[in-house]
């Protein structure tokens, strides 16, 4: 075989050697292509996925907030700690029982706890109206609360996360009224406060006033 014979071979193999590097490269870099894109595409999937079960949870949250506040005249509001619950759960006079007239907001508040915001700690705070010693008021309270907190664990709440306090005579919702005096009884009372991360306080918020 001549010299040029031989180097038109050679180029030739090269030729083709190039050939097939460049198809392996282009394959390879179509294969690339198409795995991100799978991975893209399933990314945006898995996003639609949670921010649908999101959506579904805060319209859950706004139908059993909607029905605290329906049913129950619950108020809801803003804490520095989290969200407060104000339930229409009262004492008589010189009580610390839960009665059973407030047991079915205690039940549904339990339940909301234990949905909306597992994990959550939650402070059971007991009030008492003026009558008495400060000191007698601050364990009446404290027994109040105590007994509030008794009732939600056995409704599921896991107590771990369940605090109680009581206040006393403070924060009076009817300035002076004790014993059988007309609004006492809203000084007879306990609140709920609820700490919560920031965006599950923020979904709050937003809904309570829808």
């Amino acid at each position: 075989m001549s010299m040029r014979m031989s180097m038109k071979a050679t180029g030739v193999c090269v030729a083709a050697l190039l050939s097939l590097s460049a198809c392996a490269t282009r394959g390879a870099l179509r294969r690339g292509l198409d795995e991100e894109r799978s991975a893209r595409v399933a990314a945006d999937s898995a996003q639609q996925v949670e921010l649908a079960s999101q959506r579904a949870e805060l319209v859950a949250l706004r139908t059993d907030l909607s029905a605290l506040r329906t049913e129950f005249g619950a108020k809801i509001s803003e804490v520095a700690d989290g969200i407060k619950f104000a339930l229409p759960v009262h004492f008589a006079y010189d009580d610390a029982t839960v009665r059973t007239a407030d047991t079915p907001a205690l039940d549904r508040f339990a339940a909301v706890v234990q949905k909306h915001y597992p994990g959550a700690k939650v402070t059971v705070e007991g009030f008492a109206d003026p009558a008495g010693t400060e000191s007698y008021n601050l364990s009446l309270s404290q027994r109040r609360a105590d007994a509030v907190r008794s009732f939600i664990g056995t409704r599921g709440v896991d107590l771990a996360l369940v605090g109680a306090v009581g206040y006393g005579k403070t924060r009076l919702v009817k300035r002076g009224a004790e014993k059988d005096m007309p609004g006492a009884e809203l000084n007879r009372r306990v609140v709920f406060v609820i700490e919560t991360p920031a965006n599950a306080g923020a979904s709050t918020m937003a809904l309570i006033g829808q």
